[in-house]
This record gives structure tokens, C-alpha cells and sequence, in this order.
């Protein structure tokens, strides 16, 4: 299998389980996660 279609295979992967993340109403749940490491990363939280 050449490196090019490894890495369309990968893309495609990620996309289909962004897709299911978006569809399972998941986003919310990441984002606040996102901010809660991000404000205890920096010392604030």
C-alpha cells in the first residue's frame, strides 16, 4: 500500500469519528473538558 492511500485512510478514519462524535451530541462534553485542562494548565482553574 503506497503512503498515499495510508494517509487518505487516516483522514477518512478521523472524519467518520468526528461524524459520530458530532452525531452522538458529544462536542459540548469535549469542549468543556478542552477549557477545564486548559485553564489548569495555565493555573487558573
Amino acid at each position: 500500500m503506497s503512503r498515499n492511500k495510508k494517509g487518505l485512510i487516516c483522514i477518512a478514519a478521523a472524519a467518520a469519528l468526528i461524524a459520530a462524535g458530532l452525531l452522538m451530541k458529544q462536542n459540548a462534553d469535549v469542549l468543556a473538558k478542552a477549557v477545564r485542562v486548559c485553564l489548569e494548565c495555565i493555573g487558573v482553574g
